[in-house]
């Protein structure tokens, strides 16, 4: 398994223009709401995507035979199974809580508004824009690829001497001499020893797909047949600095299953602070003073997220999250300046200003 780090920073987003209406709902200081807009800052949930491959084994009807017949000695004698993670995909989100709701109060016969997400979280103050994050790739699920023994070369490989025979070493001995034929036959068509051979390359080309299918299906039924499948599942986890939570399992029948489920082997994850939160402090080294009426916003901390399956180390991330910082606010003034107001651009996962400058800009 392959070790999988991820470091987000701002300078992996973007910041861009969307159709707000769409996604967010547009609320303007005024009158009716007495000048305030209020919204929530955000707590920073994880979801995790494992993505499992899971393998079954089969034998095949001539397994007994492969030593004999094909000088084999891997064949596939009883049916297994296993499982393993082989990735995991970690994503920071935002989610509102009702203990992070928050007004930021403007002066009277202002007009700065707010847009807010359908959770009533801020993307931005009197701006459009919304920052998207780098968004890694989402694994999906995979099925497993049809066996050699599920295709039609299978039904072509089976001759009228081997349906009849109602031995099964006689069966085998056919089949093993089919193999060699179908090889010899191939042989000829390539070195051009064919007493018909294809018309042209594309025929050729089929004519050897079909003796490759047919070969394939022979050889499963003394080897054994081994399929691969990838399932995923999201799973989402709030952060906890204190204990190693298991998130989930993989059992090598039913793929990822309840961390409570002891059938499996344990997913697990925890989480380390990297850094917290701190407010900010002037020219003196001083803590500033919270401003009254303040646009309010987090300035997150650093954890690193490490995800563990049997033991052993699959994916970590350094993330920032709400939890391990600090609320501050904006001077609401910055935004109802006429000369000058200003805009802010929030990060919905932690509640942090991504962007703040003059709407001119």
């Amino acid at each position: 398994m392959k070790t999988k780090r991820i470091f987000l920073a701002l300078a992996a987003a973007s910041i861009s223009v969307a159709a707000v209406a769409q996604t967010s709902q547009k609320i303007t200081a005024g009158k009716a709401n007495e000048y305030g807009l209020a919204y929530s800052l955000p707590q920073t949930v994880v979801d995790l995507y494992i993505e499992a491959q899971l393998e079954e084994h089969h034998p095949g009807e001539f397994h007994n035979y492969a030593k004999r017949y094909l000088g084999t000695n891997d064949a596939i004698h009883e049916d297994g199974y296993s499982a393993e993670v082989v990735g995991v995909t970690i994503v920071p989100r935002g989610i509102a809580t009702d203990e992070n709701r928050q007004l930021a109060q403007f002066r009277n016969g202002t007009s700065a508004y707010i847009n807010l997400t359908p959770e009533n979280l801020p993307t931005g103050i009197n701006t459009d824009e919304i920052y998207n994050a780098a968004m890694p790739q989402i694994p999906v699920a995979k099925p497993a690829a049809p066996s050699p023994l599920d295709g039609p070369g299978a039904q072509q490989a089976v001759t009228a001497e081997m349906a009849r025979s109602s031995s099964l070493a006689k069966k085998a001995e056919l089949a093993a001499q089919r193999i060699f034929e179908l090889r010899e036959t191939r042989s000829d068509i390539l070195s051009g020893n064919a007493d018909n051979p294809p018309a042209d390359g594309a025929a050729m080309e089929l004519v050897l797909n079909n003796l490759a299918a047919q070969e394939a299906a022979l050889t499963a039924m003394f080897q054994g047949v081994t399929t691969k499948r990838t399932v995923v599942k999201k799973i989402t986890v709030e952060p906890d600095t204190a204990e190693v939570q298991t998130v989930a399992r993989l059992s090598a029948i039913d793929g990822i299953i309840d961390p409570d489920n002891l059938a499996g082997a344990p997913v697990t994850v925890s989480f380390t602070v990297l850094e917290q939160g701190k407010l900010p402090v002037n020219e003196k080294g001083e803590t500033k003073t919270y401003p009254k009426g303040g646009v309010a916003y987090c300035i997150p901390g650093m954890a690193l997220v490490t995800v563990n399956y049997a033991g052993k180390k699959v994916a970590e991330a350094d993330l920032p999250l709400a939890q391990l910082g600090v609320v501050f606010g904006l001077n609401p003034s910055l935004f109802t300046d006429r000369r000058e107001p200003y805009k802010a651009v929030f990060d919905t996962t932690t509640g942090a200003v991504v962007n703040l400058a003059p709407m001119a800009q």
